[in-house]
Parts: C-alpha cells; structure tokens; sequence
C-alpha cells in the first residue's frame, strides 16, 4: 500500500474519510464535507447512532455530485483523550473497513475536532501507522481463494494541516512497522522453510541498514563451549546456529543494549514429546528471535542514535536417536553443568549460553531477554500481558512504560532465591525444571544464575502474547511481531544518546 501525504482538500475519488468525535462534534474539514453533502454527516450520526466510541465507523449517504465515491465517518471519541494507539486503532480499523470493499484509494483527513490531544503531525502520522499495520497478510503459500487475492486498497493518503511534518514523523514509524512485519514473516513461515540455518541468512539482510551480522556454526559453537545449546540441537538434522547482529548507532558511553531471544524453529519438545494436538503452533517458538530480528531492522532503519547489540539461540527441538534424555547432564558455556529433566523446557538451555556469551563479550549496559518459555506464564496471565523478571527497578519500570505506550503490556513477576530449591539437582549444579507450581518462575530464577555479576537484566515471556487466534485493528491473527514495538520504544526512551 503506498501511503502518501497531503495537505487538508477535498478528494476528487476514492473514499474519503473524516473524523468526528462524541456527539457528532467536528474538525473543520468533516464540517466542509458534511456542508457539501447537504448535512449527510449529522444526519447519519442520528439516525445510525453512532455512539462516539473510539473506531466506530459509519458510511454516509451521499448526493450525486460531490466528486468521491464515498463518505466514511469514523470516532475518536473524546478528542482530549485520544492518543497514539487511539489514533492507530483508527487507521487499523479504516483499513480493515475498506481494504475489501472494491476500493482502491482513500484519503483520511487527520483534522479531528476541537480539543485533540494529538498534535495534527502525530495525529496523521499514527493513522498511516495503524493502517500499515493492520494491513500485514501472509499470503506467501495461497494459491486460490480470497486470501490468495491481494487487497484492491494500494492507496493511502494522509490529508494534514502539517503536512512535512507529518511526513517526518511517519517515516520513524514507517520502519518500524517494517520491523514489526520482519517479525511476523519469521513467525508465519513453514518450519519446512524457516529452520536454523534460513532463520541465519534472514537475519544477514539487515546489513543493508548498517548491522554487523556474525553467524557462528556449530563448529564455532562448540569451540565457545556452548554444550547447552547444542545439547537441544543434537536430535535434529538441522544444524543449530547463533546470530549476532549489532548496530553502532552513537559512539562513546556506556556499554550497548543487548537483547537476547530464543529461537527455537520448531518443538516437538524432543524425547519429551508434546501432545500433537496444536503442535503445528510450535512453529511460533522462535517468537522471542522473531522480536528482536525485526527490532533491529526498526532500529537501524530509523537510524536510532544507541548502541545494541542482539543475539538469538536458533535450534530444532526433535527426537531421534542422537536427541538428549532426561537425565542427561550438560555443561553451558559459564561452566555450570546441568541436569535435563525435561527435554521440553529446552528454551532455557538455549538462551543460558546464548545470554553469558553476549555478557562476555559485549559487556552490555543491560540485557533483555524474551522467549516463548513456558505455558506456566499463559495460565497466569493468558494472552493479555506477558510476563517480566527483572533484578533492576529502574529497567523494569523502562519496560513497562514501553510496554504501556506501544499496547504491548508487561506485567512485572517476582524473582526470589527462596525457588531455587526447586531447581536443585542431586547430581549436577541445577537442573532444568522445577516441578508444576510457579513453573514461569522457577524457569526465570534458572537464567538468572547465567547473568553475569549485577548487570541489569530483564526476562520477558512471551508464550501467551507472540501469537494470536482473535484479530485486533492493528495485529492480525497469527504471529504479532509482539517485542519489535516495545523494544523500539524503551530504546527511544532509555538508550538513545
């Protein structure tokens, strides 16, 4: 879909679309139109009863002559109080309206009624946003049916009273709806096509923006020690892979971000075997990679001004005559040895060598992991939050502010060494699971023991919140690229110099 800017006017085809608040208050534009239509807007607003709630939508009867095809109303509810994701629901549920109703254009006038909290820069520029990202269809394998159509709407027009202004600020956001699609692309893809090795050479696009991208093999895994990893990898044909993607975007200071993410491309959950009822999802277990990889693609593509480096684990979880046991003990790269009880909590092995290696050898300011780790945190949480451990107040609260202004909500968990018990093996310094009760946590108190000395650090598990089965405005079902937004912005808040 191209999305153009242009200043305030009346289009002269496609749809056109107004904004209207509680009551059926208007901006100044929506008045012009409802004037040119004869008072169809108010008119409309009465008899279809439109209620003033954020995104309602009505189309408005029109008289011949006005020159577009057709009217649209939508409601920002209370102008004072809309914001960022309001005006991104807006465009979200505009695009899902209209990308099948036969129309090929639709120009939005970004002028709402008195008394908006946005400014009209931000206010246009967060519409083409939500539309951009309601707009993300995986339609790679269709080869018939609707779904294998793509959209009639390939044209986006975004009419604002600032209008360069609006231009600017889309273009930050621009890319990281970009990054928001790498991610869901990562997550969507077969596991026939997407394993380890693919998954690496994904990553190595990035350095057309900039990123130094190093791809280390098994060889080289094994020569750092990473007996963890590989332990997961050894029951799969697919051999495993680390990326190391990191983007200098200032120079000088403090060490950079790293951010970590587990990338296991498929989980059978190995000798463990899952259920095979729903397992074609584990497709999705890569999803805390997926984040970051598109994370960094909206970092580099903004130009952010801040130092990251990022890592992900990337292994097939399988069963076959080489895969480990439980009761199997390996050694991580920090030295520490570890008792497989369960070859299904496999994402814990992968990310404890991936996070020491990173600690070692970048000396990160902070490190942030996240990983669709364990069904424990979905029975807490469900799909609404995912959930934090952190040993840092100051990086928890950064999180969960991020978190709050991108709708990619965290909710903070608790980290005490009084689990620990849970973890402790007869036979090796601990072991991978620790029974049924607070299994989220005693997964997280298990990764703290690879964080090196007092380095802030934060787990994110996002096991309820990386995928979807109900459709938002602005996330479709399937993956959701959940991270790339929130990771963005806490580096926007936090990391930028």
């Amino acid at each position: 879909m191209r999305i153009a800017f242009a200043d305030l006017s009346t289009p002269k085809s496609g749809v056109f679309a107004v904004l209207v608040g509680e009551g059926g208050a208007m901006g100044e534009t929506a008045a012009q139109a409802d004037k040119a239509a004869g008072g169809a807007i108010k008119r409309a607003v009465a008899t279809l009863g439109l209620k003033g709630k954020l995104g309602e939508i009505i189309d408005v009867p029109m008289p011949d002559g006005v020159g577009y095809s057709r009217l649209v109303a939508i409601s920002v509810g209370d102008p004072a109080k809309l914001d960022a994701l309001g005006a991104q629901t807006i465009g979200g549920k505009l695009y899902g309206l209209l990308a099948k109703g036969g129309e090929r254009q639709v120009a939005v006038a970004a002028d709402a009624p008195k008394g908006e909290a946005l400014a009209p820069e931000d206010l246009g520029a967060e519409i083409a946003y939500g539309m951009k990202l309601g707009a993300y269809r995986f339609a790679k394998y269709r080869t018939k049916g609707p779904e294998a159509t793509p959209p009639e709407l390939t044209s986006l027009r975004i009419l604002s009273a600032a209008t360069a202004l609006c231009r600017k600020r889309f273009g930050a956001l621009d890319a990281i709806a970009d990054g928001v699609y790498l991610a869901r692309d990562l997550l969507e893809e077969p596991p026939n096509q997407l394993y380890p090795e693919s998954f690496a050479a994904r990553c190595e696009n990035l350095k057309t923006l900039g990123v130094v991208v190093e791809v280390l093999d098994e060889k080289a895994l094994a020569r750092l020690g990473m007996g963890a990893l590989l332990g997961v990898a050894q029951g799969s044909a697919r051999p495993a892979r680390v990326v190391i993607m990191h983007w200098q975007g200032r120079k000088g200071g403090k060490g950079p971000l790293a951010l970590v993410g587990k990338g296991v491309t498929f989980d059978t959950g190995g000798i463990s075997l899952k259920p095979a009822a729903g397992m074609e999802d584990m497709k999705y277990d890569m999803g805390g990679a997926a984040a970051v990889v598109g994370a960094m693609q909206a970092i580099a593509g903004r130009k952010a001004k801040a130092n990251v480096v990022a890592i992900v684990g990337l292994v097939e979880n399988m069963p076959s005559s080489s895969a480990q046991r439980p009761g199997d003990v390996v050694t991580s790269m920090s030295g520490q040895t570890i008792e497989v009880i369960n070859t299904d909590a496999e994402g814990r092995l992968v990310l404890a060598d991936v996070l020491w290696h990173v600690q070692k050898k970048y000396k990160p300011a902070a490190v942030i992991d996240l990983a669709t780790l364990t069904g424990a945190i979905v029975v807490a949480l469900g799909g609404v939050y995912g959930g934090m451990y952190a040993n840092d107040d100051a990086l928890a609260a950064n999180i969960v502010a991020a978190g709050e202004a991108t709708g990619e909500l965290m909710w903070r968990m608790p980290l005490h060494d009084d689990y620990d018990p849970q973890i402790a093996s007869p036979i090796a310094d601990m072991k991978n699971v620790g029974g049924r009760e607070a299994g989220s946590v005693t997964a997280a108190q298990f990764l703290k023991r690879f964080i090196v000395d007092k380095t802030p650090w934060a787990h994110l598990d996002i096991a309820g919140v990386a995928w979807t089965t109900k459709a938002k405005p602005t996330v479709p079902k399937g993956g959701a690229g959940f991270g790339v937004r929130l990771l963005d912005r806490l580096v926007a808040d936090r990391f930028e110099s």
